[in-house]
């Protein structure tokens, strides 16, 4: 945690645009934004890449279990999407995610979750990125790309140091907490953690 000026809360969300429950998390956190502001919290999102942590193959198919553990969350919550077939190699748009501007990371955000989530058009290569980042009219050079996919890296060293073994996890303190639950259990214990951090009743990270 760490606090910005006027006493805003900042929360490390690690995530990974390979993961469909991302995916879904950014659908929840986005309606729970007033709440979250509310509360004086701010959601820090912090590219890591998951296969490089656990070791996943990239390219390899779902397993049938992980499917519908998606589907089931996805389905209590609402949200709508379309999973893939295989564990998708994120690192181009993780670096993309990493390198724009401060200003417009929500939008590319954005971008890159319809274009895999909704419209069924993973951007896996290059090419894919430089398409999309066309679409907001983003230019992203090879050097630019180079730096952020040296932050992710270091993102995701943070996150093993921060004990994170999925995504998404929110960084609340020294404690990780991991997935996604219904809007009021997230809202319950945002509000516990706000309370608490502002009463200073948490160990520092």
């Amino acid at each position: 945690m760490s606090a910005e000026p006027g006493g805003a809360l900042v929360v490390p969300l690690y995530y990974d645009f390979a993961s469909s429950l991302c995916y879904v998390t950014h659908r929840v956190m986005g309606q729970l934004a007033g709440e979250l502001s509310g509360l004086g919290l701010e959601l820090d999102w912090q590219p890591i890449d998951l296969s490089a942590l656990r070791g996943l193959r990239r390219g390899a198919p779902l397993r049938p279990a992980d499917r519908e553990r998606v589907e089931v969350v996805s389905g209590d919550l609402g949200v709508g999407l379309r999973i893939p077939s295989r564990w998708l190699d994120s690192r181009p748009v993780l670096a993309a995610a990493a390198a724009v501007p401060a200003e417009r990371a929500a939008t590319w955000r954005e971008r890159v979750w319809t274009a895999i989530y909704e419209e069924g058009r993973p951007p896996e290569t290059p090419e894919a990125v430089a398409a999309l980042a066309r679409d907001l009219d983003l230019a992203l050079e090879p050097i630019v790309l180079e730096a952020g996919a040296a932050r992710v890296a270091r993102n995701t060293e943070a996150a093993r140091d921060d004990e994170v073994t999925g995504v998404p996890t929110f960084q609340l303190g020294r404690w990780p907490f991991g997935g996604i639950q219904q809007r009021d259990t997230m809202l319950r214990v945002f509000q516990r953690y706000a309370r608490k951090a502002r009463e200073g009743a948490l160990s520092p990270p």
